[in-house]
């Protein structure tokens, strides 16, 4: 292919596109039809009106290349749907370009009332807008007609497949990302990747194609991603168009039936099914005005404190990325302290080892209230938990921000079945009340969502552990907070009083003890890189790690130590047993160490003997007893730390 006819190709594209912006600045019709124009941080966008509108304004979003092959548009308009477009040309999907597609997004949904699932077109590059955001907002799209569409850069503007590429467009990729040459072929967000969260809304795809295409060749682009979203479940479908004439090496060519494209975006946008918003589920109360400070004027530090939700890979993940491209300009730390099965009690004895310990933190995101209720955490003991993480933290920086989270799980539907708010929520809300936090109660809003037939818990959630729809639900809500949080633009350091604590007792001062401080007796040692011998699984933090204990019956020790708290953290596996403590002369107590995980995990279980000792010195003893739960195969108790409060 001669460069001659290459560059011949994209001037008339050029061409067309500079026509067509005159058009549209020219006109105030677009096909007949009133359009409506305004910017939006500088970039032109505008809607098509209907002369009548269908209930619940749907409307179709258009990616590039607005005045190409606007047949289905037209027959759109004339059935009562919307077309809308804003020109972020030249940007190829990047994180800037997103943030302005987002801000047209919402002035959409509240200047014209539009519905909040469009339907998307994505024509040529175009791909590489739609998909970016589609990705990035699984819950906000009905459905993605592409034609031709660009679904990896390496075979556009890249040009390193079989495909014809374009030097200048692979230049300017690069700048707009900030890549060099070997991170743009390392890119791993292209259409084609990343489509977990996408299929998991079984969002429908329909692909117009041409195999005569060179410049973007579809063995190169919409095969693969047609694959692998089959691949992941979602539904897809590609129309080979080979009718001639096709101009421009294969990648233009005429639509006979564009009623059949017109059909495809209304079926799946109209009728406008109504979803609960993402509002009624979070409360703001004094917002993030203080970590938005940190944002705008320093480098910030963002931590995820909680159990395996917040471990896993998912929609922590998505927060990180979404807060670098919103702030691209501040330098982010973030901090992933979620260890599986821990809830709020772990929560308050680790924050300062596994958070305050590492410097200055801006923004915390708290969730406990699964694990509260697997673990059996009473109501008093939560409270004293959260708002001892509460009061602990702002004491390292008055400045920090805390969001806390109520994640779902089939308890609490059951509870909210019965007309009961989960004691867990009631407790995350009522500190979060207290001190003026925004929180999220998603598992309320999983609830309403499942009734109002939004989803379904076993099809879509699938488990307390999210699956990639839960996951991207969840990032969802905590975007939407954030948004809402931003969206004033008010970003101080306002001194703020202390309001009156809950509970006098609260776990402010929560930290670990070390076993070293113990005296232990005969029976107990210390393995100083402690690993299991039976197969059974660990969690991170409760492996390879410093561990006193002791495997038979009667082995004892002692440890002295001052505060009104005392508790220990232990590895609880097939063989724990039954120990008996006292503090200060009192009687002794058993407390079983097996859990109902203990027979397949070395679960790390977090024990409080006493959170109401008076100030001063106080001496623990504590003893392997001679008998084990049933289940159990030993004696064994294991402990990393202590727990203990000042």
């Amino acid at each position: 292919m001669s460069k001659y006819y290459f560059t011949l190709c994209v001037f008339l594209c050029f061409i067309l596109s500079a026509n067509a912006q005159e058009a549209r600045s020219a006109n105030a019709k677009w096909k007949g039809f009133e359009r409506v124009s305004f910017k939006i941080e500088g970039h032109d966008g505008y809607y098509v009106k209907p002369n009548k509108p269908l209930p619940g304004n749907p409307w179709a979003w258009r990616s590039s290349f607005p005045d190409w092959h606007t047949d289905a548009d037209s027959i759109l308009l004339s059935r009562g749907m919307y077309v809308a477009y804003i020109d972020v040309d030249n940007q190829y999907g990047g994180p800037q370009a997103m943030q302005v597609w987002d801000k047209f997004y919402a002035y959409l949904l509240k200047n014209a009332s539009f519905s909040t699932k469009p339907a998307l077109e994505a024509v040529s590059r175009g791909g590489l807008y739609a998909y970016a955001w589609a990705k990035r907002n699984p819950d906000k799209i009905s459905c993605i007609y592409g034609e031709t569409p660009v679904c990896d850069i390496k075979s556009w503007p890249g040009g390193k497949g079989t495909g014809m590429g374009d030097t200048t467009s692979w230049k300017q990729f690069k700048q707009v990302f900030g890549f060099t040459e070997e991170q743009a072929l390392a890119f791993k967000d292209n259409p084609v990747d990343n489509l977990e969260g996408l299929a998991a809304f079984h969002m429908p795809l329909l692909h117009y194609i041409s195999n005569a295409d060179k410049l973007v060749p579809v063995n190169e682009n919409s095969n693969i991603l047609v694959k692998n979203y089959r691949s992941l479940g979602g539904p897809a479908t590609e129309v080979v168009i080979d009718k001639q004439p096709q101009e421009l090496f294969g990648h233009h060519f005429m639509i006979e039936h564009p009623e059949d494209i017109a059909d495809f975006l209304m079926n799946n946008a109209y009728p406008v099914k109504q979803v609960l918003p993402y509002a009624n589920y979070f409360k703001l109360r004094k917002g993030l005005n203080k970590s938005l400070y940190s944002f705008r004027h320093s480098p910030a530090t963002v931590a995820f404190l909680g159990g395996s939700i917040t471990f896993n890979p998912g929609w922590r993940d998505k927060v990180t990325i979404y807060l670098k491209e919103r702030f691209p300009g501040t330098k982010f730390r973030f901090i992933a302290a979620g260890i599986p099965s821990l809830g709020s009690l772990p929560h308050a004895f680790r924050l300062k080892r596994d958070l305050l310990d590492s410097g200055k933190i801006d923004l915390l995101f708290l969730e406990a209230a699964v694990n509260d209720r697997a673990n059996s955490t009473d109501s008093l003991t939560q409270v004293r938990d959260l708002e001892g993480i509460v009061l602990h933290a702002k004491r390292a920086n008055p400045q920090m921000d805390i969001v806390m989270m109520s994640f779902a799980d089939p308890d609490k539907n059951r509870d909210y079945a019965s007309g009961k708010t989960p004691v867990e929520v009631a407790n995350h809300e009522l500190v979060a009340s207290r001190y003026g936090l925004p929180s999220i109660n998603i598992a309320k809003e999983v609830y309403d969502k499942i009734r109002n037939k939004e989803f379904d818990w076993d099809r879509d959630f699938k488990d307390l552990h999210p699956a990639a729809f839960g996951q991207e639900l969840y990032f969802a809500n905590i975007k939407a907070l954030l948004q809402a949080a931003i969206s004033p633009g008010v970003a101080s350091r306002k001194y703020e009083p202390k309001p009156r604590r809950l509970n006098a007792a609260s776990f402010v001062n929560g930290d670990y003890y070390s076993i070293n401080k113990a005296k232990p007796g005969e029976g107990w040692s210390i393995n100083p890189n402690w690993v299991p011998k039976d197969g059974l699984g660990t969690r991170p933090g409760f492996v390879n790690v410093p561990v006193l204990s002791a495997e038979k019956p009667g082995a004892e020790l002692t440890l002295n130590f001052r505060g009104t708290v005392i508790g220990m953290a232990i590895v609880s596996g097939g063989d724990a047993g039954i120990v008996s403590y006292t503090i200060d002369g009192k009687p002794y107590q058993n407390i079983d160490l097996y859990t109902q995980w203990s027979g397949w995990l070395h679960l790390p279980w977090y024990i409080l003997f006493d959170g109401n000792l008076k100030p001063g010195k106080h001496v623990l003893k504590l003893k392997i007893a001679d008998q084990h739960n049933a289940n159990s195969k030993g004696y064994a108790c294991r402990i990393v730390n202590f727990l203990r409060s000042e």
